[in-house]
């Protein structure tokens, strides 16, 4: 994978990039299936599931704290990409607008276009995610997930659903698309859980 657009981790990155991960030197665009085009005056996102029913608007989203992240990237097909900076809102600011059934364990990820996946309750409250509408100062472009996705840092990139729209809240596991079509069900980059067993 090495070349014109993947560095192998010199000294000062490698303790920061996971086993079989190479850095992109880029941002690459991965998508399955068609691009979803939202405008934000017409983009939605609903609660659903194990929780008090709700629908938020843009203007909601940006009415809640806003702030600045930078946080590593880690895609299943082994590049990285090393301090991003976006801007949007915190998973456990968004949580304080819901209310959540305490036995729901965990989230289904719903987005526009159809795609779905899955993650625990416990690594979705985890403190360094966020629901981003912002990438390097410009509004997220629509291949990245725009107008907003949620970015889950440190699990794989599959989890940081694009053109995200809803939660499902639940007491169960159940699988999204990629878990569906063997990819894990958690996606840890440190322990390579990149296929169902």
């Amino acid at each position: 994978m090495p070349g014109k657009f993947f560095n192998k981790p010199d000294q000062d990155t490698a303790e920061r990039v996971p086993p079989g991960q190479y850095l992109a030197t880029g941002f690459p665009i991965l998508t399955y299936g068609e691009t979803p085009q939202i405008s934000t005056q017409e983009w939605e996102f609903k609660v659903w599931g194990l929780v008090t029913p709700k629908t938020l608007t843009w203007s909601d989203f940006m009415a809640m704290p806003q702030q600045e992240f930078t946080a590593d990237f880690h895609c299943v097909t082994r590049w990285s990409k090393l301090d991003i900076k976006w801007r949007g809102v915190k998973v456990t600011d968004f949580m304080k607008q819901v209310e959540v059934n305490p036995r729901a364990v965990h989230v289904m990820e719903h987005c526009y276009g159809g795609y779905t996946t899955n993650i625990a309750m416990a690594d979705f409250l985890r403190e360094e995610n966020f629901f981003a509408h912002t990438l390097l100062d410009e509004p997220l472009p629509i291949d990245h997930g725009g107008p907003m996705r949620l970015v889950v840092p440190h699990i794989y990139a599959w989890k940081s659903a694009k053109w995200i729209n809803g939660l499902e809240f639940l007491e169960h596991e159940d699988l999204g698309f990629w878990e569906r079509n063997g990819y894990h069900t958690r996606g840890e980059p440190w322990a390579e859980e990149r296929y169902s067993d």
